[in-house]
């Protein structure tokens, strides 16, 4: 399923492996204009490194208010504390944080 899959980053380390599993990767330039994007489904998930939590607050309520999921790159932690944001409907999300959680 996530070689049907559009994402938005700006992280690059993991652009590489995702290239072989995704069908796009794309990036609008603002954390929360991607987190909408999300929430719209025009994209299918989201993931960034060291965000400001101002960068990603607006986009966090947005996605979990239409059904999505939002947690840091652990899975199970806080992205407005850690400032590592992963986003997607609950299996892009669980699907990112398994390629993802490795790469630190």
């Amino acid at each position: 399923m996530m070689v049907q899959c559009v994402f938005a980053t700006h992280h690059r380390a993991a652009n590489r492996d995702l290239d072989r599993t995704a069908a796009g990767l794309r990036r609008f330039g603002a954390a929360c204009l991607d987190m909408a994007f999300v929430a719209a489904g025009r994209l299918d998930g989201y993931w960034e490194r060291n965000l400001s939590p101002w960068d990603m607050a607006a986009g966090t309520i947005i996605i979990r208010e239409a059904g999505g999921v939002v947690s840091g790159m652990a899975g199970d932690d806080d992205a407005l504390q850690t400032g590592h944001v992963v986003a997607g409907n609950e299996y892009v999300h669980g699907e990112l944080v398994k390629l993802l959680k490795p790469l630190g």
